[in-house]
């Protein structure tokens, strides 16, 4: 019962404190950060009040702990999924996507024939392509890696196709008065212009290339890797552990999308989605 009071007592501190910084349009950072930890003491203090067993789910402390006595395995596995795996197909993915979408943007046939499978593809479910990935190219992460390509190139490429186009007709108009070819056009015009929408295809395709590598390891992986150490702690209800690298892929996956969008801010400065950020 103390450690559900207490709860309760953090959580109602912390409520009142971000309503009374929100109010005065004050805390920034702050304010996420007080709700996480609140948070975090609400969890703590329901384990501990409860008596829930570390089976079913171990307290914020004990997920620590283990987070703690086990760096060296979490780094082995982040360098494996997130690295290697989802990495490296991002980057091939998001290449391969904007080669294509230039080529297709080029010949019209190519747009309008490839744009419908590439939705059909990507709407194709992770745990059918996994096993036949890993028959093609093997256990290790290169089999990871090419679900990762297949995952965010279509978004990638459905995004920059549509942004090539945003270019309005005076726009293009005007370019063709000064007499500007393709090239010259695409890239004084219709590549800036695409760029939201550009980047937009790579931030979602952030999140899926981490889900891609960790789910694909489900299906086969050397003895080391996110989704290889998930599967065998929970066979060895070592949930603390499960919880860990649920924790390392949380932040992984934050800083990955936030680097991208920290990207974005920098090249798209002169979009009105930008400029109206504080």
């Amino acid at each position: 019962m103390t450690w559900i009071v207490a709860g309760m007592l953090i959580w109602g501190i912390g409520w009142t404190l971000n309503i009374w910084l929100a109010r005065r349009d004050r805390g920034g950072l702050l304010i996420p950060v007080i709700f996480g930890v609140t948070l975090l003491a609400l969890w703590e203090s329901a384990v501990r009040g409860f008596a829930i067993s570390p089976v079913l789910l171990p307290a914020p402390s004990d997920i620590a702990a283990r987070f703690a006595v086990s760096t060296g395995i979490l780094w082995e596995d982040f360098v494996q999924t997130a690295i290697k795996g989802a990495l490296t197909g991002y980057v091939i993915g998001a290449i391969a996507a904007f080669a294509v979408a230039l080529a297709a943007d080029r010949f019209d046939f190519l747009r309008r024939g490839l744009l419908p499978v590439g939705n059909f593809v990507a709407a194709l479910p992770i745990i059918g392509l996994a096993p036949i990935m890993v028959m093609w190219f093997g256990f290790d992460w290169q089999s990871k890696a090419a679900i990762v390509v297949v995952m965010v190139f279509f978004p990638i490429l459905v995004n920059t196709v549509e942004g090539l186009q945003a270019a309005s007709a005076m726009q293009r108009d005007l370019m063709h008065t000064y007499a500007a070819g393709y090239w010259t056009a695409l890239i004084k015009l219709r590549l800036p212009a695409a760029m939201p929408f550009i980047f937009n295809g790579l931030k979602i395709a952030t999140t899926l290339a981490l889900i891609g590598a960790i789910v694909a390891e489900f299906f086969g992986s050397p003895i080391r890797g996110m989704g290889f150490r998930i599967s065998t702690s929970v066979g060895q209800l070592a949930l603390d552990l499960v919880w860990a690298e649920i924790v390392v892929a949380a932040i992984v996956g934050s800083a990955f999308y936030g680097g991208v969008a920290l990207l974005e801010k920098a090249v798209t400065f002169w979009h009105p989605s930008q400029r109206g950020r504080t």
